[in-house]
């Protein structure tokens, strides 16, 4: 069998993952991205001249509204704000359709592993978007977590994605490697010395970090 062989770059819709403290302005910045259109799944855009869908009051409905945009296309860039808040609606989705009051009354971790299965197929469904020739751009919150170095002495603080991060069910790993593109927003705070030889905090410039870090 033959195959073609090309070169050079590949022209793709683009996958962005935008995630930072509270009140960073993550919705703002994915508002200036290519005619945006909002799921807003927590109301964040009530301040903003953009476009939206109608906030999804379930699961079932967010993936009805990707549904709508892979064959509509009525939009350059699909913003889903926050992605955090769209994982609240496939736990309350699955304890829904399980009779659970909660994701630990499946048991085992079982709870876990559906909801790595659902919040796959999201993902999928994402990429389809993707390939329909739309942006698709992420944000959610941050969260400073406890890291420890399996092979290294001590532990420290670093800001994560709010999203479950476990061994049964990783899906703030999951969002990162689906993503193109993941981009940390955070104030810069600057410490200064006084006349009076004290140490002060001044600043809070926004930053957006693009590289790993062991802090982000």
């Amino acid at each position: 069998m033959d195959f073609n062989i090309t070169s050079g770059k590949v022209h793709t819709a683009v996958k962005t993952v935008i995630y930072g403290a509270e009140g960073i302005g993550k919705t703002t910045l994915a508002a200036q991205f290519p005619s945006p259109l909002f799921i807003d799944t927590e109301g964040s855009t009530k301040q903003l001249d953009v476009a939206r869908l109608p906030a999804p009051s379930s699961w079932e409905m967010l993936l009805q509204e990707l549904d709508f945009v892979i064959s509509k296309r009525p939009c350059g860039t699909l913003v889903i704000d926050t992605v955090d808040w769209a994982e609240q609606l496939c736990i309350a989705d699955l304890c829904a359709k399980n009779g659970k009051s909660g994701i630990e009354d499946f048991g085992y971790g079982k709870g876990w592993e559906f909801e790595k299965e659902s919040f796959g197929k999201f993902l999928n469904k994402l990429t389809e978007v993707i390939n329909a020739g739309i942006n698709v751009t992420l944000t959610a919150h941050a969260a400073l977590r406890k890291f420890e170095q399996p092979d290294e002495m001590g532990s420290y603080d670093r800001w994560e994605l709010k999203l479950q991060n476990s061994g049964k069910c990783n899906v703030a790993a999951m969002v990162k490697e689906w993503a193109d593109m993941v981009l940390f927003a955070n104030y810069k705070t600057f410490v200064v010395t006084t006349q009076d030889k004290k140490n002060r905090a001044q600043g809070g410039s926004r930053v957006m970090y693009t590289t790993h870090h062991p802090c982000w």
